[in-house]
């Protein structure tokens, strides 16, 4: 497992070639999103998975985010390699089921695993695209989670 020695930007975890090739990726899938903007989510989503990789609480990324996380997720041997080497094993996505499924759940405070996320890629050293995480573009909170209960790169997973 590799130890984060204060990076300050998630860009800087991945190679060059992969930045670009993943960036170009975000512009062609999502249209909708202002030029300059892909290199942002990327870079967010990568710092996302470094303090995925050594938090000791679930979080969950805001929706641009997640549109970094899913397009990595389609590079699979870069991004199994990128997981083996930040967090020692596969880092899963997996979404939260939707309430009828799991039943009645005691709903945390609004925007706590938002608030969450960015505190722990604050404490691990990254700097933060606060546009990224706030506001209703940014929340994603009911739909998933980075949990150590077979979503993270725990042996169950």
């Amino acid at each position: 497992m590799l130890t984060i020695d204060r990076v300050s930007t998630g860009r800087a975890l991945v190679s060059d070639e992969l930045f670009a090739q993943l960036t170009v990726r975000i512009a062609r899938d999502h249209p909708e999103l202002a030029p300059g903007m892909p290199p942002r989510i990327l870079d967010q989503a990568l710092a996302f998975l470094a303090a995925c990789a050594t938090s000791t609480e679930p979080l969950g990324p805001s929706d641009l985010v997640d549109i970094g996380w899913h397009t990595f997720i389609l590079h699979t041997r870069e991004y199994g390699a990128f997981c083996q080497r930040i967090a020692g094993g596969f880092i899963h996505h997996q979404p939260d089921p939707p309430s009828e499924e799991t039943g009645p759940a005691v709903p945390e405070p609004l925007g706590t695993p938002i608030s969450r996320a960015v505190s722990a890629i604050t404490a691990a050293g990254f700097a933060i695209d606060l546009e990224l995480w706030t506001g209703a573009a940014a929340d994603c909170d009911a739909k998933c989670s980075q949990c150590h209960a077979g979503c993270h790169n725990s042996p169950t997973g």
